[in-house]
């Protein structure tokens, strides 16, 4: 009885509070009170180990001066002070000195170490965001961009959802009804750190209560289906990719669901149309992987209630290792196939591992190597080869569903089958006809389901059907600031009354108060938005667009200093201001990360304001091949070949840009002015009359002078 009084002591003051709807859930050192061996084995496993304070595990080999990654010309820091993470990221300017300084302190890594360890900075306002470079245990250590920031444009501002916290780590203590989809994620100081018991066994403040009588769950005396479902709720994810893979039900929140429970109650899961990306390997896979497998199926596992599961081969509380891994899992492969394998080879070497489990590098994560589920018959080839990452395809097709399988045939399973094919913008076309007849006939309160709608009606290109749908959801949610957000995107003449209101129902979203200043281009209102948080990097660029401010130019680099358009922005303040070396090195940055035509263009201006018109000829034509639609490409070359008194040449560009812009006024001028010096009167006339006609004063007057030099 003395253990049950320490019990009570614990629940007493570490009772984990939660939410109304979880209050259930306590602190899970309570659990090694009376588990005391099966805790200290789990603490040891991947999952007890995934998510935690830095400080706890730090070692020499966690810190690295300089960590240069090419692709973005960025180096990286990671240093400790006063026991205290950091990590620092900087680029070096046209003067040789750093630029673009942003140091975070590390408040949380994320991921044992035995895939990879990634680092977060929580923020004053209890966002969570990734920082760019984490650790990968290959080759002994070492140091390398994480998934997806292998690129050009490494991701910055990369805030955790509530969905990434729900598979890495225990519930944490947020407010009740916050954690519903939609919601932005909000963490408090003290998070758990680890997956805890309570995610495989349900909330224990019952157990604990009852002295271990009752109110747990033992995932041993569930269904077949109910236990397997244990380790889909994490493992499952079909991909990691660009579609709706886990719809969570909009009724739910995010750390609602409770071992024991049908999984569908809480989320469906979809899948690429069948015939498309089957052959992909993705980090997030390993339960798809195994259905997938001839094992799985033939054991009679289509349902989850086969003879193969994820328990046939592991210990969640006791992970095996090295030699030891070896023997175990292929022990378990010998016990349906002892005896058939290949003539002349030995099966009861008992290695089945190397061969038909191998590891592999998954598409979307190339640095990092996880165990292939698949159970293949012959392994790929070079699976541990090293290959570039690589920016997904945008996938356009259906979205079909996959799990549970069938999906039952219910009016709300149909309505989010049509949510998965819009929801992602892969299949609006098709989907929007079943999401606005179900709609109508289910008649959801949820507002989720009238984003959804008004975001397919909008990527069609109908915006008062947008309009209506958003209004639908503010109907059920007056307060909704992200509809009303929406709302003033799709109706330009009422945006500026649409946003004044969303910021006196929420005045304190920095988002309304960041589109409201970005609508009416005003600064006070921009700078609102940062005071409120200043996390949203696209504040600062949109900020400098408005102020023409170098200083305005700096925050917003610093923010981002792979965001494209920061440095076009960059390139043009300074060209205004004729510190042209700054400006080409700012133009040349922005090109580098993406060579957009107009980024080309603009550069091409600012060459002009240089006097350095070969060179801004050469950008010009650069910037009309790469965006066929750039006329303004088409009249900046007009000008140049008119300089040069290539009249014929000129000609012809201002025609391609009126070709593209009809009404493009100041192009029927220059055009008509050189045709007049070609002698060609006639056409002149033609141009010179249109120029006339146009709705811009100043061009219509030059043009009736035109005319009138010409005797008309």
């Amino acid at each position: 009885m003395v253990r049950f009084a320490i019990l009570a002591t614990l629940l007493a003051t570490g009772f984990s509070g939660m939410s109304a709807q979880t209050s259930r859930y306590v602190d899970s050192k309570i659990c090694a009170t009376c588990h005391r061996e099966i805790a200290a084995k789990y603490a040891r496993t991947g999952m007890g180990r995934s998510f935690y304070k830095p400080a706890a595990s730090y070692q020499p080999s966690d810190t690295i001066d300089d960590f240069y990654h090419a692709l973005s010309d960025s180096h990286y820091r990671m240093s400790v002070r006063n026991e205290d993470y950091f990590q620092r990221r900087w680029q070096i300017g046209p003067d040789g000195k750093e630029m673009n300084v942003e140091e975070l302190k590390i408040d949380y890594v994320i991921g044992s170490g035995n895939h990879g360890r990634f680092y977060l900075h929580r923020t004053e306002q209890g966002m969570l965001i990734e920082l760019p470079l984490g650790w990968y245990p290959e080759k002994g250590g070492r140091w390398g961009m994480v998934p997806g920031s292998d690129l050009p444009q490494p991701k910055t501002r990369q805030f955790i959802n509530y969905k990434c916290i729900f598979c890495h780590n225990a519930y944490p203590e947020i407010a009740s009804g916050t954690d519903t989809p939609g919601n932005d994620p909000v963490f408090p100081a003290g998070l758990p750190e680890g997956i805890d018991c309570q995610r495989c066994h349900g909330p224990g403040g019952e157990h604990v209560k009852s002295s271990g009588r009752t109110g747990i769950v033992n995932p041993a005396k569930l269904s077949a289906e109910r236990r397997m479902e244990v380790c889909l709720q994490c493992h499952l994810e079909t991909t990691g990719g660009d579609i709706t893979a886990k719809l969570q039900r909009f009724n739910r929140g995010t750390f609602s669901y409770i071992p024991g429970q049908p999984l569908a109650d809480y989320a469906i899961f979809f899948d690429y149309a069948p015939g498309r990306r089957e052959d992909r390997f993705e980090g997030v896979g390993g339960a798809y992987q195994l259905r997938k497998s001839l094992c799985f199926l033939e054991s009679g596992g289509q349902n989850n209630q086969g003879k193969l599961e994820c328990a046939s081969c592991h210990d969640p509380h006791d992970v095996p290792r090295g030699a030891e891994a070896i023997r175990h899992y292929s022990s378990v492969c010998l016990q349906c196939h002892a005896g058939k394998h290949p003539a002349g080879v030995v099966a009861t070497a008992a290695d089945c591992i190397t061969c038909h489990m191998p590891k592999r590098r998954p598409d979307d994560a190339p640095h990092m190597i996880f165990t292939d589920h698949r159970i293949r018959r012959r392994p790929p080839a070079n699976p541990l080869a090293e290959f570039a990452e690589r920016a997904p395809e945008p996938y356009r097709g259906a979205v079909v569903p996959y799990y549970p399988w069938p999906l039952p045939e219910t009016p709300e399973n149909a309505l989010y089958r049509a949510v998965a094919q819009v929801g992602t913008g892969n299949n609006v076309a098709a989907g929007m006809p079943d999401l606005v007849r179900l709609i109508d006939e289910v008649k959801p309160s949820e507002p989720e389901f009238y984003m959804v709608l008004g975001d397919g009606w909008k990527s069609l290109g109908k915006p008062v059907d947008a309009a209506a749908a958003y209004r639908r959801a503010l109907q059920f949610e007056p307060s909704l600031g992200r509809a009303m957000r929406a709302l003033a995107a799709v109706e330009p003449g009422s945006a500026e009354e649409i946003l004044e209101r969303a910021v006196q129902v929420t005045p304190d979203d920095a988002q309304s108060w960041f589109q409201y200043g970005s609508f009416t281009a005003s600064a006070e209102k921009i700078r609102k938005a940062i005071a409120l948080n200043p996390w949203f990097r696209d504040q600062y660029r949109r900020l400098a667009e408005v102020t023409r401010s170098e200083s305005d130019l700096k925050d917003a680099l610093r923010a981002d200093p792979f965001d494209d358009a920061a440095w076009d922005v960059g390139g043009q303040i300074m060209a205004e201001k004729g510190k042209f070396p700054e400006a080409f090195f700012d133009f040349e940055r922005a090109i580098r990360i993406r060579p957009a035509g107009q980024y080309l263009y603009d550069y091409a201006l600012a060459l002009v304001r240089a006097d350095r018109f070969d060179e801004a000829q050469t950008q010009a034509e650069i910037a009309a091949r790469t965006e066929v639609t750039l006329f303004e490409a088409h009249e900046l070359l007009g000008g140049l070949h008119a300089r040069k008194k290539e009249l014929p040449a000129a000609a012809g560009e201002y025609m391609a840009a009126l070709t593209l812009k009809p009404e493009l006024w100041r192009a029927h001028l220059r055009l008509g002015m050189v045709l007049a010096s070609e002698g060609d009167k006639a056409g002149a006339e033609v141009h010179l009359r249109a120029a006339a006609q146009g709705d811009d004063a100043a061009i219509a007057r030059q043009a009736r002078e035109a005319l009138a030099r010409l005797g008309n």
